[in-house]
This record gives structure tokens, sequence and C-alpha cells, in this order.
């Protein structure tokens, strides 16, 4: 964990499935934004029933961090859908222990650090694993002070995390990863209630996007940021905190430039636990025909603040790595 400064990191659209990683295209970023990416994010889906060991040797061998949003999910991978084969109850009953350990055992076999995500941004309705759709705020224990819909969450996270351990995969650090805002907006679905605790955590992530869709406007980072990076302080303060996810779509007149150079000066001078940054560089086609593009060249002012702001040196390229120890 950097003492000074922060890693800079990004997802850098790996198609549809989010796995499809290659250096061509790791290399290609980091030669227009001008600067090596200490972490490189992708995903791991559990329709996929494997583990991505090319994709993470591809991520390695480049000298990065990989960064695994291991999602219990099936395909066609449609958000607001509700649960589907992988859902939190037949994880707990065990119905997935086979496919847990044998990636467990292919983590193991990898070697190399890695963060994982399990269900990621759980406290958003979008995703099949959120708490809406397994009781939400119906009372889990009789003194009612326990919400079902993220009890059932902590334990299929608490059960994953079990077995990978098990199976002596001691080279992955954890994270928990929400939303900045919780949708729906009630107490019982704000992240604390979702904490498995710190026995389950390394990181604490948080998913930060401005503007998606042209209906929307364009908030300025505190507001993004101020009340979730306190929320996620005050979850656990031992556990450095990682922006997971950011980004914004080039919506004019919205000034997506001035944006990015806000987040990546106040990311390091205004939230001082925040060690990692990870850019979401995607675009998607909306089903009106226009497109929500993340990417950081989606304007020449766009890529100009994303190199000028990555330049500073507090932005760590490299990983700080603790030798093995002799034997």
């Amino acid at each position: 964990m950097p003492e000074h400064g922060a890693y800079t990191g990004a997802f850098i659209d790996f198609g549809e499935a989010e796995e499809d990683v290659t250096l061509e295209g790791i290399e290609d970023f980091e030669t227009m934004v001008g600067k090596h990416q200490a972490i490189i994010a992708s995903s791991s889906y559990w329709g996929e029933q494997d583990f991505p060991s090319k994709n993470l040797n591809v991520i390695w061998q480049h000298r990065s961090l990989p960064l695994v949003f291991w999602s219990p999910w099936d395909r066609p991978y449609e958000q607001n859908t509700g649960p589907d084969r992988f859902n939190l109850n037949s994880i707990i009953a065990g119905a997935w222990d086979k496919y847990i350990d044998d990636w467990a055992d292919a983590a193991k076999a990898f070697g190399r650090p890695m963060i994982v995500v399990f269900a990621n941004e759980m406290n958003g309705d979008w995703f099949p694993w959120s708490g809406v759709y397994y009781g939400g705020n119906r009372p889990a224990n009789e003194g009612k002070t326990k919400w079902q819909g993220p009890e059932t969450f902590k334990a299929a996270y608490r059960h994953v995390v079990d077995r990978v351990r098990a199976r002596g995969a001691s080279n992955i650090k954890w994270m928990f990863h929400t939303n900045n805002y919780s949708s729906p907006v009630d107490t019982w679905n704000f992240a604390p209630s979702y904490y498995p605790g710190p026995d389950y955590a390394d990181w604490l992530g948080l998913s930060v996007y401005g503007q998606q869709y042209k209906e929307e406007g364009l908030p300025d980072i505190p507001s993004l940021v101020d009340w979730p990076y306190k929320e996620m302080s005050d979850v656990d303060p031992n556990k450095p905190i990682m922006i997971a996810e950011w980004g914004t779509g080039e919506f004019p007149p919205s000034n997506k430039a001035a944006w990015i150079k806000q987040g990546l000066d106040l990311f390091r001078s205004r939230y001082p636990r925040i060690k990692a940054a990870v850019y979401w560089h995607e675009r998607w086609q909306n089903e009106e025909g226009y497109y929500s593009n993340l990417r950081v060249n989606s304007s020449v002012e766009s890529l100009q603040a994303y190199r000028d702001g990555v330049a500073n040196p507090d932005w760590l390229a490299d990983l700080l790595l603790r030798p093995l120890p002799k034997r």
C-alpha cells in the first residue's frame, strides 16, 4: 500500500463480456494517456464457469495488478432482470461450491497478487444480487435490527470468501465495492448494512459516475464523493479506499474535461484514504441511437485533461511490492 500517492488504473473496453483482455489494448491505452497503469480491471462472470488465467497472465506480465470483478451472473448479463441460477440463496446452500473451489484452485495456481470483488454495487437495484431481490427491508431477526436483503448478501459473500481461502488462495486481496449512492435510497440499503466485516475485506471500493445519459446533469466530484467517502470511512476506519470505477460521458455543454481534472486533483488532495482510482474507459450505444462515450479520448479536451492529471507524480504508475521471503 503506498504511504503517499495513489495507484492509477483503468478498465479498457474489453468487450461486452468485459474479459477480452489484450496486451495491445493495454499498451494502446497507456500510449494514449502517457502513463503505465498500475491496475488493470476486467470481469469474470460465473456464467463462463472458468477462471481467466490467460487474461490475468497478460496483465501481470505487463507489470500491472489484476482487479477482477467476480460476478455471480448468468448470460445474457442483462441488468434489472432479477436473480438467475447463481442467486445468493443457491450460493449459500452450496450449489456452486465446486465452481468456487475450482476457481480458487486456479487462482492459487496463478500465484500472483490480485484484487477480487465479489458482487459489486450490491446497494444498487440493477444487478441480480441486490438486496432488493432478497427480502429488502424485511426483518432478518426478531429484534428487527437487521434486514433480510443485506443479511442474505453478507452470508453469500462470506461463504464465497471462506471457501476460496480454505483452498489456499492467499494471493487474493478482497474488496467490498459499493455504488457511491444507494438505489433505493433507504437506510436498510446503505453500504454499512452490506459490509461483511473487517475479516472479509482488504479494500473498500466505490463506483463514482458522472453523466452517463444525455438527459442527466453532470454533478461535481464533491457532491458525488464527499458523503459516500465518509460513509465508507465510517464502515471501517482501517481499510484503504479505491475509486474502483469512475467516468462520465461526453455530453456538451457539460464540461467533461473539467470534471476529469477535478477528479484527478481531488482524489489525491481531498480524500486521503483513496489509494487507487480505476477509470472506466468504455462507450455503448443506447436504445435511442446515441452513444454514452465515457472513454478518456471522447474529445481532445477530455484526453488532455486525463493526460495532464495522471502526469502528476502522486499518481503511481508502478506497483510497490514487498520482496518474497527467502526459503
